[in-house]
């Protein structure tokens, strides 16, 4: 985890404060001290700050809690020319991230113990980012015999998954959900039915006219269906990630309102784009699982603004140029996504589809709750884990400027709105602006 602050109060004043749980937006003041909240509100030093205290004026600008991002690959360890948790945790902090989830499909997985305590070593190392590590749901991740849940959650594991592989054995998620619920962890699961979902992208008609082997939405229906089934036989806890389509969406829907327990999240590109960001074989927007048809978005956005959808996460992935520049069939799925997530989220408040509030639940409250991790809400006490934003700057989006090792972003040259001016955790600044905001404040 990140090193605290030194404790000495400081007051960011003349914000524009969004709380996601109250459902707020409006002017106000954060009191931080000892690198926790310890007073914040609309009429907080209304007056002035009192003698002695450091003072930011936040020049009006979106003070929130930070970000907490549910889904991010690194390459750190096996794979350190794609990402290390150093990189992804500078391109976190400039993204507004204060606190991510590491998946486990790493070289080794995380499969061990000594893997979930090597992330918490060297994010204290890193000295960024908060950073929590998933357990592996399957030794290998392969999807035959169960990892040793209990001794991950003892180590820290957040969660359990299987990470972008699904478990077809129905008997192995099974027994997964039961021994999950002993001990309340969360099994985290991609709903793609393995003998649908090998294609390259969506099944249809631009499938078809690129020669491209389709991906069938019903490949995330099918085992929904299969898994909410399994959810009521155990009562466990269960969240499907990266919800892509209408019928996913719907079966989540319903899964709630039967009361089981059900979450789910999506991605933005899963929200931003469609299948026609393709284009003529553009590897950059092949990720898993696939762009889907237009009418798959609209409906993943109604999930987000009717509260189907949970959580929003970045889904970052890195690939190197060599695993891109290659046949779309043959090319490595995944994006990058730490410095646009926030950006192209707030696309949906230009957009008039949803208040900067009920983002913000999206972004951080509600990822925070759903994996019981500390931060993600304004609160006395909480930890001082905020971000300071412009939600109207507009820029283009330029992987040459990322902080990521990679640039493989489905939205390179994108028009935009919505920039990072400070992200602070435990009280410290660990990213700035320099650009909008002199280090001098």
């Amino acid at each position: 985890m990140a090193a605290p602050t030194d404790g000495r109060p400081v007051a960011y004043i003349n914000a524009r404060l969004i709380d996601p749980d109250a459902g707020t937006d409006q002017r106000g003041a954060v009191l931080i001290g000892d690198g926790k909240i310890a007073d914040f509100g609309p009429g907080l030093f209304a007056s002035g700050a009192p003698y002695g205290i450091e003072t930011i004026d936040c020049k009006g600008h979106c003070l929130a809690p930070g970000i907490v991002d549910l889904r991010v690959h690194t390459g750190e360890p096996g794979e350190e020319h794609t990402e290390t948790l150093d990189t992804a945790g500078k391109a976190a902090a400039a993204g507004g991230v204060t606190a991510m989830c590491v998946l486990p499909d790493n070289d080794p997985p995380f499969d061990d113990a000594s893997l979930i305590e090597f992330v918490h070593r060297r994010a204290r190392q890193v000295q960024l980012t908060k950073m929590y590590a998933y357990g592996a749901l399957t030794m290998d991740l392969k999807g035959e015999q169960l990892a040793e849940l209990g001794l991950l959650s003892e180590a820290g594991a957040v969660a359990f998954t299987d990470a972008d592989s699904a478990i077809g054995n129905a008997q192995l998620m099974r027994r997964a959900l039961y021994y999950a619920r002993t001990f309340d962890a969360l099994v985290v699961h991609l709903p793609q039915e393995p003998t649908l979902s090998g294609g390259a992208m969506t099944s249809g008609e631009v499938a078809t006219r690129l020669g491209l082997a389709g991906n069938h939405p019903l490949a995330e229906a099918i085992m929904l269906e299969r898994d909410v089934r399994l959810v009521e036989m155990t009562g466990a806890r269960y969240h499907a990630t990266k919800i892509s389509t209408a019928q996913g969406v719907d079966i989540v829907r319903r899964a709630k309102a039967r009361g089981l327990k059900v979450t789910c999240d999506t991605a933005p590109h899963y929200f931003a784009l469609n299948e026609l960001a393709v284009g003529d074989y553009r590897t950059f927007a092949k990720v898993v699982p696939p762009l889907r048809v237009e009418a798959d978005r609209l409906a993943v956005i109604e999930g987000l603004r009717d509260g189907t959808i949970d959580a929003i996460v970045s889904d970052h992935r890195p690939q190197d140029v060599e695993s891109k520049r290659v046949p779309f069939a043959q090319a490595r799925p995944g994006v990058i996504g730490l410095e646009t997530l926030l950006p192209v989220s707030l696309d949906l408040f230009h957009n008039g589809q949803l208040g900067l509030a009920a983002i913000w639940r999206l972004l951080s409250s509600g990822p925070a709750r759903l994996f019981k991790l500390p931060g993600g809400r304004l609160e006395k006490g909480a930890p001082a884990d905020l971000v300071l934003f412009d939600p109207d700057t507009a820029w283009v989006i330029d992987p040459d400027k990322f902080h990521s090792k990679t640039g493989n972003t489905a939205f390179d040259k994108r028009p935009t709105q919505g920039r990072v001016l400070k992200t602070i955790v435990d009280g410290r600044v660990i990213h700035r602006d320099a650009t909008r905001w002199p280090a001098a404040v």
